[in-house]
């Protein structure tokens, strides 16, 4: 603001074009906030992006890795799956798709370990509040699950989990 303020001074601006100043710096200062909010609710792992992703090391299709990372799944809701043994990059590619849907699209993404959510879905329904963090989750536009299939949970668990996927169903895209 004072750097915008001695920058009016110096060159003279009118009071139009001095607002107009303001009102560009707000909004690039909202825009900042909106993301580093919505980058600490994603909870990822860590950071990773596309470019730390070693397409040679990896058998997956870039081109469709790429587009993923338009973001474009999420209008229609769909759904990703990445399939693969453990340290070939399903993590690192579902999580730069979320960073990247955050930081360049405006989407809320969420990111989750299976056993996490459902250790939440239990809780929750322990609690007798079943259903609140469903009804949460309906207003992001994806969710990072992470390591389905490699921890079992409660059969309980797994119904909570269906029951949630349901409710997400055409609503919110899932990425596993």
């Amino acid at each position: 603001m004072a750097e915008l303020v001695a920058q009016a001074r110096h060159n003279d601006f009118d009071p139009e074009q001095f607002m107009q100043m303001l009102l560009k710096a707000e909004t690039a200062e909202r825009q900042v906030r909106s993301i580093n909010y919505q980058m600490a609710a994603a909870r990822f792992p860590a950071h990773r992006d596309i470019a730390g992703f070693d397409f040679a090391q990896a058998n997956v299709d870039e081109a469709l890795v790429r587009e993923l990372h338009t973001v474009r799944f999420c209008e229609s809701a769909q759904n990703i799956v990445f399939i693969g043994g453990p340290g070939t990059g399903k993590t690192h590619l579902a999580t730069s798709i979320g960073i990247e849907a955050i930081q360049h699209h405006g989407k809320r993404i969420r990111f989750f370990t299976t056993v996490e959510l459902v250790n939440q879905l239990e809780a929750e329904k322990a609690a007798g509040k079943p259903g609140q963090l469903a009804n949460r989750l309906m207003y992001v536009d994806a969710i990072v699950l992470d390591e389905l299939g490699y921890l079992p949970f409660t059969q309980t668990g797994g119904a909570l989990l269906f029951h949630l996927f349901s409710k997400l169903y055409e609503r919110t895209s899932i990425l596993v």
